[in-house]
């Protein structure tokens, strides 16, 4: 479980911020592409992020609230929901946790815990440096993610500027706080993937295609073979 948010927004002494709703003006990026980069694809299948983002670009509401990107930040991130998909923007905090690796380990993150939510299917930690995964809220009464047939191992498409990046979710963070991913995640969208100085403030939106699940949660490439159908089917839905 990862317990990070307020404590990394404190050791790294800066403030994230995020939109409260899904205005166009929002969707996009002053710098999309980076400053960094690993070995999967910027753009994953052929779905662009354009279409996508202009698929949610308005926002039925099904979170009965608002969430925080820290502790100490204001309550204005809605969980929204259309066309068999949950969504929202926010920021991305940076998760590490999971298997010890050369970039995140207790060395390179003083909050790292060895352990995520959602296992392998040998039952190993999932591996924040290399899969791609999302956080999902723990569930309360603003939101239960289950309640939306969101499951460990269910597909997201994560946009930044203008790249998508399939991911599953992996792992679970406190109830009222939203807006984290993988180390992998981040890296391959070219977000700054550092725990502690890393991650964006602004500008990252998630989409959850509800009732999917890969058959292996570490199976990215199955991940994106899957995120990609979804992504189109959802496009598609009126």
């Amino acid at each position: 479980m990862c317990i990070r948010i307020a404590a990394l927004a404190a050791a790294a002494g800066s403030a994230l911020l995020a939109a409260a709703a899904l205005p166009a003006d929002a969707l996009a990026d002053p710098n999309p592409l980076g400053t960094f980069g690993n070995d999967f694809a910027s753009y994953e299948g052929s779905v662009s992020a354009s279409d996508l983002l202009a698929k949610v670009s308005d926002c039925p509401q099904i979170s009965n609230g608002w969430y925080r990107t820290d502790e100490d930040g204001p309550a204005n991130i809605p969980v929204c929901g259309k066309n068999g998909a949950v969504f929202w923007q926010a920021d991305m905090d940076i998760d590490c946790d999971g298997q010890p690796t050369d970039r995140c380990n207790a060395a390179t993150d003083p909050l790292f815990q060895a352990a995520t939510t959602f296992k392998q299917s040998d039952g190993a930690e999932l591996n924040s440096e290399t899969l791609p995964f999302i956080v999902a809220p723990l569930p309360s009464g603003m939101w239960d993610y289950q309640s939306s047939r969101i499951m460990d191992g269910t597909v997201a498409a994560v946009i930044y500027g203008d790249r998508v990046q399939y991911a599953v979710v992996g792992d679970t963070g406190p109830t009222g706080i939203i807006g984290e991913a993988s180390y992998a995640t981040a890296e391959a969208l070219g977000i700054n993937p550092d725990p502690m100085g890393g991650g964006v403030d602004s500008g990252v939106t998630y989409i959850l295609f509800e009732n999917s699940r890969v058959s292996q949660i570490e199976d990215h490439s199955g991940a994106v073979t899957l995120g990609e159908a979804l992504a189109r089917d959802f496009l598609q839905n009126n």
